[in-house]
């Protein structure tokens, strides 16, 4: 009879540890939740952080009265009195880049890819 007393105090250890488990499975999940969060709200404000530090040094450029006036020239063509501007079109009677390396229009993605398909063929192709 004392194996019998043992198992059902087993049994009542086992239900006790059981319901333990599931009571404490919810904050568990809930604590775990919250500390992904919190960690995906610190890398937000350290990438906020750095967005502020490039824009502090932008305005410090944009502070240096010799910055401001190359901007000026080279976004709204200014000139100086006395100096004569030009504007050189290209065959569609559109302004030319002064350098078509720095040319600031994004790329379109499938644009990119041609490029890099029309580059990879003629990289492969036999000479004969």
């Amino acid at each position: 009879m004392s194996r019998h007393v043992h198992t059902g105090r087993a049994v009542a250890l086992i239900v006790v540890l059981a319901a333990l488990a599931v009571t404490l499975a919810i904050p568990v999940r809930a604590w775990l939740s919250q500390q992904a969060e919190i960690a995906a709200l610190e890398a937000d404000v350290a990438a906020a952080q750095t967005r502020v530090a490039d824009l502090e040094l932008e305005l410090e450029d944009w502070n240096d009265p010799a910055f401001v006036i190359a901007q000026a020239r080279s976004r709204l063509h200014f000139v100086f009195p006395g100096e004569v501007g030009y504007v050189v079109l290209g065959s569609d009677d559109r302004p030319v880049a002064a350098d078509p390396t720095t040319d600031d229009r994004p790329v379109p993605w499938y644009a990119q890819l041609w490029e890099s398909t029309r580059q990879a063929d003629q990289a492969s192709a036999p000479t004969p």
